[in-house]
């Protein structure tokens, strides 16, 4: 897995020029150029355009540009994939995608291009583990909203109807070394809600957020980072290791607890992930 930061993943609709230019100034890690569910149907083609040429000429600085295209089987799909797989973008993300084969399908109209994929459909959860092994597909969005329509499910702050879902995505995720990154937090003006909804994100592993509002980033942002306890921890694992290393053992032992190597595998990721941040914000 790369250390670069994907703690939050902001949705900008692709057809609000001020929007694109705002997101400029964001203190985001990526962002998704939206020209589906975010583009009303008249504006489409114009959104379009619109979004291809800013790519090409505006400066996103380190954040990661994803574009979310319309589903190949619509009437935008081809044409959006054919205009925006040359414009700098980082991937293209794919909705509703129900198999490898979808994947397959788009990695044909762009070659070289990664690809990303929206987990949003029960197919696409029960296929998740052959959709991530595909060669160019480097990405899981969950759409959270859709997949609670098409399972009926009823809203839960703990989420319980969707944990079996988001569970199973971050097992082929892992599985197949892809980023995963978790649904939106719909009440933006909740930050409460949203803080234990990002917690609950990161202790199943997710390594962010895809978010519908700017006012989510910091919280976000802190969520998934990180913290300095988790720092001095790794810092602590790693030298006691060492130590223990040279001393001719095998474990070490910090603050009462065994440390073996899978620990410090851990948490040379974890310091890893820190420093990504840390450069990313610098720059």
């Amino acid at each position: 897995m790369t250390a670069r930061p994907y703690r939050s993943v902001l949705y900008i609709p692709g057809s609000k020029e001020r929007a694109l230019e705002k997101a400029k100034t964001l203190p985001v890690d990526a962002i998704i150029f939206d020209l589906e569910d975010a583009v009303a149907v008249e504006e489409k083609a114009n959104a379009r355009a619109l979004l291809a040429e800013t790519l090409k000429t505006a400066d996103y600085g380190a954040r990661a540009k994803i574009v979310r295209v319309n589903a190949l089987d619509t009437e935008w799909g081809h044409a959006d994939v054919e205009a925006l797989r040359d414009v700098g973008a980082d991937a293209l993300l794919l909705p509703k995608v129900d198999s490898a084969e979808d994947v397959q399908a788009l990695a044909e109209l762009a070659p070289g291009v990664a690809i990303w994929a929206m987990m949003e459909t029960p197919l696409g959860i029960l296929n998740a583990a052959e959709i991530a092994a595909h060669p160019a597909l480097e990405g899981f969005v969950l759409g959270t909203n859709d997949l609670a329509k098409d399972l009926n499910t009823r809203f839960r702050a703990d989420r319980e109807p969707l944990l079996t879902s988001l569970q199973m995505c971050m097992l082929a995720a892992r599985a197949h070394g892809v980023v995963a990154v978790d649904g939106v937090y719909n009440a933006f003006k909740d930050d409460e809600g949203l803080r234990v909804e990002c917690e609950q994100g990161r202790d199943m592993g997710f390594d962010g957020k895809t978010l519908i509002h700017p006012a989510q980033v910091e919280i976000t942002n802190a969520a998934f980072a990180p913290s300095e306890a988790e720092i001095d921890l790794a810092r602590r694992q790693i030298a006691a290791f060492e130590q223990a290393e040279a001393d001719g053992q095998g474990v070490a032992v910090v603050d009462g607890k065994i440390v073996e190597n899978l620990h410090i595998v851990t948490a040379k990721a974890t310091l890893a992930k820190a420093d990504a941040i840390a450069k990313l914000e610098i720059a």
